[in-house]
């Protein structure tokens, strides 16, 4: 391990080396003008300026999350956010229906079983759309205190359809829960029309903040479970402390102000942008990749329809290995993309396609791709793949 030694020079070290290409599907690309307002003097986080920032981020998210309600803030993770979400509506006696459809999903069933909450787990095969009719099928055998979905699974590629889950609980006293982390500001996220009773996402993602910052949206019908009590013990995962907080403009515990202040720039940037061409330069841009994927002889993992466009999940053939392609993008050209580190390991390669890309950032990934994937045995037409990104893209 190298020593710290206090005596070197005091200019900032850089964490990553020159060319680094942070193309994971989160966290992402931070834009200079973020880094900038992350950067900025650190204010009273009970002050009148810190106020008006978390107003002017609550006023901006609003519309993105599609909600009336109320943003809490947390200095937290996304994993954070999910805990918080179980705890704020898991009674002792109560039952979860948990619906994985990936890795993020088998998270949520391993923080209820940490938490003490009784969780029964419908699980959809990996890369495969959720079976709604599964679904609709086990909610007519209990009473479950709430269902809880990821909205958008980044470990394969597939988004759930909150709108018909959502209206399968409308006449029912079961909350919905969803992990948007990865989903919100890239996919659209309509709370309230789809009947979303808690929300939660992070800053990491397609926000382009860095991680550190978390967040939530109750619904009305939420808040009356949470005050009901018979909840698991909470102290700073509390939604009713931070809902009193945030009632007086601040925060129950010390935020993460600078991350406010990069959130806010990132929030003008989606908003002059139009919310509505963020969200359809996302599928694009994700299409793009897939095209130039599928040029390759990279197909999508699984097959399910409801394609996700804040990540793009290729299947590794045989007889390569995941990790090598992983490994010969960052040697050759410091491009850092995902494998998997479950179940799809060597099997699979993610790259993400969230936050503040265009098209020559999907140029560059498929022409590195194009680049490593001979050397380690994949044959491959020279250019192929960047034409067909361009052909799609018109």
């Amino acid at each position: 391990m190298e020593r710290f030694d206090p005596m070197s020079p005091t200019a900032i070290q850089p964490l990553a080396p020159a060319g680094y290409r942070l193309r994971l599907p989160g966290p992402t690309f931070v834009p200079e003008r973020v880094l900038q307002a992350n950067a900025q003097l650190v204010v009273n986080h009970r002050g009148p300026e810190f106020r008006a920032a978390l107003a002017r981020a609550e006023a901006g998210l609003q519309p993105i999350v599609g909600t009336k309600n109320r943003i809490l803030f947390y200095a937290a993770s996304g994993s954070g956010m999910m805990e918080a979400a179980i705890v704020n509506v898991a009674g002792p006696g109560d039952e979860l229906l948990i619906v994985t459809h990936g890795q993020f999903g088998e998270r949520f069933a391993t923080i209820a079983q940490a938490v003490g909450a009784k969780a029964d787990v419908l699980a959809t095969p990996w890369g495969e759309d959720i079976d709604i009719d599964a679904v609709e099928a086990r909610l007519r055998e209990k009473d479950y205190r709430a269902m809880v979905v990821v909205h958008n699974e980044s470990s394969t590629g597939i988004v759930a359809d909150l709108a018909r889950l959502g209206a399968l609980l409308r006449e029912r006293r079961t909350l919905l829960v969803v992990d948007s982390v990865s989903g919100l500001a890239g996919i659209e996220m309509k709370q309230d029309e789809w009947g979303v009773d808690i929300l939660v996402s992070a800053s990491q993602k397609a926000l382009m903040c860095p991680p550190g910052l978390g967040l939530a949206s109750i619904s009305p019908k939420a808040w009356e479970v949470i005050n009901g009590g018979g909840r698991l013990p909470a102290f700073y995962w509390d939604f009713r402390r931070a809902l009193a907080s945030t009632e007086k403009g601040e925060t129950p515990f010390t935020p993460a102000v600078g991350l406010v202040a990069g959130l806010l720039e990132a929030l003008d940037m989606i908003h002059t942008e139009g919310l509505p061409n963020v969200l359809a330069r996302h599928a694009r841009l994700a299409n793009a990749l897939r095209a130039g994927g599928a040029a390759m002889g990279l197909t999508d993992f699984g097959p399910g329809k409801r394609k996700s466009s804040t990540v793009v999940v290729f299947d590794v053939p045989a007889p390569l290995d995941g990790a090598a392609i992983v490994r010969e993008l960052y040697q050759r050209h410091r491009t850092v993309i995902a494998g998997a580190r479950n179940r799809l390991s060597g099997k699979v390669i993610r790259i993400g396609t969230m936050g503040a890309i265009d098209p020559d950032t999907i140029y560059t990934d498929l022409a590195h791709l194009e680049d490593v994937l001979p050397g380690l045995g994949h044959a491959l037409t020279p250019g192929a793949g960047v034409a067909a990104a361009r052909a799609y893209l018109g």
